[in-house]
């Protein structure tokens, strides 16, 4: 984890060019498509940690929604695991 911060926003940078590019050509298939999605993926990781490391800064991309889910799913799902918890909760409260 020795890399300097402007290295990993090479990487990270280069993972998003190449994102880009595999994204617009119409040759490519949903494999290679994947495949540059995770890239990308594991340079933000990369890149937070590094980041966090070297200066304690938390991570920029923590709050980004996923695009794959729409609003009323991820509120569905908010209101699910709050439930949960709740009951989880108030079983906890009740021994």
């Amino acid at each position: 984890m020795a890399k300097k911060t402007r290295t990993v926003l090479k990487e990270l940078t280069k993972a998003l060019e190449k994102h880009v590019a595999v994204l617009e050509d119409p040759k490519s298939n949903r494999g290679k498509r994947d495949r540059a999605t995770a890239r990308v993926r594991a340079a933000v990781i990369h890149y937070d940690s590094v980041l966090h490391s070297r200066t304690g800064a938390s991570s920029a991309f923590v709050e980004l929604p996923d695009p794959g889910l729409d609003a009323s799913t991820v509120a569905s799902l908010k209101a699910e695991k709050e439930a949960l918890e709740k009951k989880r909760a108030d079983k906890k409260a009740s021994k």
